[in-house]
C-alpha cells in the first residue's frame, strides 16, 4: 500500500461519492470562506478540491500553516459537491480532509505565479524562469510541453521500429571533424594535448553502420554544435531523429520522412496536415518563387521575376538589375503608411536599398514609382505577373541572389502584416536538387550542403562541369517555414569522395586524415545508402503551436547559451585544469 495516495488528483469523479480515499500533491490555491476553507490540490495528473472544516481545531491549525506549492497527503472521504466545476473531470466531487500531513515545505514568497489564472509564465522574466526552471516546470502548459515530448518520442520509436529499423546508439566523445559548426572539444587525461569533440551529428558513425551490415539504422541522437543561439534553435546541443537505409533511394527516404511526419502531425494535433506525396520543389525553383530555401507554403504569395519587363527603363534604380516582384491582391487597398511601413521594413532589417511599389487600380498604376513606368510596361505587369485591379505590386531590384534573398524577407513579412497566412494548417514540402557547391565570402568552392552527399551525375559530372552547376541527391523538409529535416543519397565511393572534396579545396591527405575511419572503411565493400535527421526540437514546437525552443525543452540554456539554474559554463579549479593538461591563459 502506497503510505501517501490510492489515487490521484485527475481521477476522482461522482462514481467515488462516499469512498475514503489518499491524495498526494502540490497546494495550487487556498480560500478562507469563514468556517470552511478550500484547497485546490494538483499533481500531474489533475486537480481535486478539498474542504475542511472548522470542527477539527487541530486540524485547521495544521492547514493554517499551508502555503501555495507546499506538497501535502490527506485522508478523507469524497463528497458531492454543491457548487460543481464543469470545466475539470473531478469537479463534481471535492475531500472533505480527515487527516493531513505536510510532505515537503514551501518558503512563503515565490519567485513567480506559477499557475495563476491572473499572470501568463511567459511575460515573466525568462532568466528568473529558467533559473527556477523546476517551479516553471510546474506550470500546466510547460509541464504538458515536456510530457508531449515524450509521447512524441515514444512514438517516433514504435514507428521506427514499425518500418523495420533498428535503434543503435553511437558515441558522444568523438573526433574533431570540419562538419560546418564549431566544435565542442573534451580535452584527454590519459592523452595529454589531445581532445575529443562532441559530434555535430552521427554522420560518419551511421555511414559507418552501412558498411558494417546494418539494413536500417536509427536512434534519438544529440547533437552538439558551439553556435550562437536563436529562437528556433537551441544553443549547444539539440536532438535529431537519426536514421539511414543500406540500398536506400531518395526516393524511398523522401517516403519514409512523409510516413514520420504524416504519422506524428495528425496523431499528436488537430490541424490540417499535408497529405503524402508531400510537393518537391527544387531548391532554384524554391530561391526563384520563394526567395528563401525553406518557404511557408501557408503565405499565398509568390515572387515573380519582372527583369525582362524593364530591360528599356528609364528608372535608374532598375537600370541593369535583377527586379523581382510581389503581387499583392487587394494591395491597393492599403494606405501611404503601410507602404511607407513597408519599405523601412525592407530597408532596415532586409538589406534593400529600396522597395519600390505601385497600385493597379481602375485608372492605372497609381503611387509609388508609376510615373516610371511606361504604358507598354504597365500592361506586360498585368499580363505576365497577373496583377489585377485592386492589386499593388512590390518591386525589389539588386544583383540576383540579393534580389531573391529581400524579396524573400519582404514577401514573409507582408504574409504577416496582411494576415494572409492559412490558419491551423502544417504545410510540409521537400526542397530537393540543392546545389553540390556554393563560392564562400571568400570566392572559393565550398560544399553547400552536406559534404558527404552524392552528386548527381557522378564522377562524370565532377569531372566535365562547372562545379556551381553540379545538383547533389540533398534534400530538406520544410514545414511552416521551419527546415524539420535534413538528408542526402551519400557519397560512398572513395574515389568519388576523394574528388568531391579535391574540388573544395582538400587533398587526398586531407581528406585521410580528416574522415580517415569513412576513408578507410569504404575500401572494404560499401553498400549505396541514404538517410536524413528529422529535428525532434523543432518538431515538438511546432506541434505546441510555439515559436521558442526553450518552451518544449526541459533544462534548456539561455539566448546567451548559459545555464543560469546549474550554473554552466563555470570556471573549475587548477587542479582539474592540470588534470586534462590544460593552462587558462588570463586576460
Amino acid at each position: 500500500m502506497n503510505p501517501y495516495r490510492n489515487h490521484t488528483c485527475g481521477e476522482l469523479t461522482i462514481k467515488n461519492v462516499g469512498q475514503e480515499v489518499k491524495l498526494a500533491g502540490w497546494v495550487q490555491r487556498i480560500r478562507n470562506l469563514g468556517a470552511m476553507k478550500f484547497i485546490d490540490l494538483r499533481d500531474q495528473f489533475g486537480i481535486t478540491q478539498l474542504v475542511i472544516g472548522d470542527k477539527n481545531i487541530s486540524l485547521v491549525e495544521q492547514a493554517n500553516e499551508l502555503v501555495t506549492e507546499c506538497v501535502i497527503s490527506i485522508e478523507g472521504k469524497v463528497v458531492e459537491r454543491s457548487n460543481k466545476n464543469t470545466k475539470i473531470p473531478t469537479g463534481e466531487i471535492e475531500i472533505e480532509v480527515e487527516k493531513l500531513a505536510v510532505l515537503g515545505k514551501c518558503k512563503n514568497v515565490l519567485p513567480f505565479e506559477i499557475n495563476s489564472e491572473k499572470v501568463d509564465i511567459s511575460s515573466v522574466k525568462e532568466d528568473l524562469r529558467l533559473e527556477y526552471r523546476f517551479l516553471d516546470l510546474r506550470n500546466e502548459r510547460v509541464h504538458n510541453n515536456i510530457l508531449l515530448r515524450s509521447e512524441v518520442l515514444r512514438a517516433l520509436r514504435e514507428q521506427m521500429y514499425e518500418l523495420g529499423f533498428a535503434e543503435i546508439q553511437t558515441p558522444i566523445l568523438a573526433n574533431s571533424s570540419p562538419e560546418g559548426a564549431r566544435d565542442f572539444l573534451v580535452p584527454s587525461r590519459l592523452h595529454p594535448g589531445e581532445f575529443y569533440a562532441l559530434p555535430q551529428a552521427p554522420q560518419q558513425f551511421k555511414q559507418l553502420l552501412m558498411v558494417s551490415g546494418f539494413d536500417k539504422y536509427f536512434q534519438i541522437a544529440p547533437c552538439f554544435r558551439d553556435e550562437d543561439p536563436r529562437a528556433d534553435r537551441a544553443p549547444g546541443e539539440f536532438y535529431q531523429l537519426d536514421f539511414e537505409m543500406s540500398f536506400g533511394t531518395q526516393e524511398e527516404v523522401l517516403e519514409v520522412l512523409e510516413k514520420i511526419f504524416t504519422n506524428i502531425f495528425t496523431k499528436f494535433t488537430n490541424w490540417e496536415v499535408s497529405k503524402a506525396p508531400f510537393v518537391r520543389i527544387p531548391y532554384r525553383e524554391a530561391m526563384e518563387k520563394y526567395g528563401i530555401d525553406k518557404p511557408d507554403l501557408r503565405n499565398p504569395l509568390i515572387i515573380q521575376d519582372a527583369t525582362s519587363i524593364f530591360v528599356h527603363t528609364d528608372f535608374n534604380a532598375f537600370k541593369g538589375k535583377t527586379i523581382k516582384a510581389i503581387v499583392v491582391e487587394k494591395g491597393a487597398e492599403q494606405g501611404r503608411k503601410f507602404f511607407d511601413n513597408m519599405t523601412t521594413f525592407a530597408t532596415q532589417e532586409a538589406g534593400a536599398k529600396g522597395l519600390a511599389w505601385v497600385k493597379v487600380e481602375k485608372e492605372g498604376l497609381t503611387g509609388g514609382i508609376s510615373k516610371f513606368i511606361t504604358e507598354e510596361q504597365r500592361n506586360e505587369l498585368q499580363e505576365k505577373l497577373g496583377a489585377k485591379e485592386n492589386s499593388a505590386i512590390f518591386f525589389i531590384a539588386d544583383e540576383l541572389t540579393k534580389a531573391q534573398k529581400i524579396a524573400g524577407l519582404v514577401r514573409i513579412e507582408l504574409g504577416k502584416r496582411l494576415d494572409l497566412l492559412e490558419k491551423d494548417a502544417y504545410r510540409f514540402c521537400f526542397i530537393v536538387d540543392f546545389p553540390m557547391y556554393e563560392l564562400s565570402d571568400e570566392g572559393t568552392i565550398d560544399f553547400n550542403h552536406n559534404p558527404f552527399s552524392m552528386p548527381q551525375g557522378g564522377m562524370e559530372a565532377l569531372q566535365t562541369k562547372n562545379p556551381l552547376d553540379i545538383l547533389a541527391y540533398q534534400y530538406d523538409v520544410v514545414c511552416n517555414g521551419y527546415e524539420m529535416a535534413s538528408g542526402a543519397v551519400r557519397n560512398h565511393d572513395p574515389e568519388l569522395m576523394v574528388k568531391a572534396f579535391a574540388i573544395a579545396g582538400y587533398s587526398e591527405e586531407e581528406v585521410e586524415r580528416k574522415f580517415g575511419a569513412l576513408y578507410n572503411a569504404f575500401q572494404y565493400g560499401t553498400p549505396p545508402h541514404a538517410g536524413a535527421a528529422p529535428g525532434i526540437d523543432r518538431m515538438i514546437m511546432l506541434l505546441t503551436n510555439g515559436e521558442n525552443l526553450r518552451e518544449i525543452i526541459a533544462f534548456p540554456k539561455n539566448k546567451k547559451a548559459r545555464d543560469v539554474l546549474m550554473g554552466a559554463p563555470s570556471r573549475v579549479t587548477e587542479e582539474q585544469l592540470k588534470d586534462v593538461h590544460i593552462e587558462v591563459i588570463k586576460e
